[in-house]
């Protein structure tokens, strides 16, 4: 009995430190539930922001972890199915932060290997919240994704749909940041 107490409690400690060393996004330029900057939005379509994608740092990578991918969507959109602001995936494993801007395809600032794929706007690259003019509070999802594989079988051309099928086909572990925006 003394020795299955200390085996229950080595599960236990196994466990509980298992589950703190689950996949964690973080963000000095977007916080949990609070409004997003100017700065990050979308430069067109009647928005005036910068379009500058957030700064994203992450730790607790979960072993087995071969890439990484991100997207971030907003589920408000007035489209029946929301909006992609950006995809990227093939991000190498060694990889734990992108830099502020790295979502501008002319920044350099990408990791080389990693692909940014068509967003809703049309295009590859980051493009920031422009929710409609009194259309209330969006929410926008940033999601970063630990992957088992080392490189999807897409190309900068996929739509987010189908890279959101082999994210999931693939998914490790995934840690979410939801900013706001909203627009009078």
């Amino acid at each position: 009995m003394k020795h299955a107490g200390k085996l229950l409690f080595g599960c236990l400690l196994s466990l509980t430190t298992q589950a703190s060393l689950a996949l964690e996004l973080k963000s000095p330029d977007v916080s949990n539930q609070v409004r997003m900057k100017k700065q990050q939005e979308y430069k067109g379509f009647g928005c005036d922001g910068e379009n500058i994608s957030p700064a994203l740092k992450w730790k607790d990578v979960p072993s087995g972890t071969k890439s990484f991918a991100l997207t971030i969507h907003d589920p408000d959109a007035p489209t029946g199915s929301g909006w992609w602001h950006w995809v990227v995936f093939n991000i190498p494993r060694d990889t734990r932060e992108l830099p502020a801007n790295s979502g501008d395809l002319s920044s350099g600032l990408m990791p080389e290997q990693a692909i940014q794929s068509r967003t809703d706007f049309g295009s590859s690259g980051y493009g920031g919240p422009c929710p409609p003019k009194g259309h209330g509070i969006h929410h926008y999802h940033i999601t970063l994704y630990a992957l088992d594989v080392e490189k999807l079988p897409l190309t900068k051309d996929s739509p987010a749909a189908q890279v959101g099928f082999y994210i999931n086909q693939h998914k490790l572990a995934e840690s979410t940041i939801t900013g706001l925006y909203s627009r009078k």
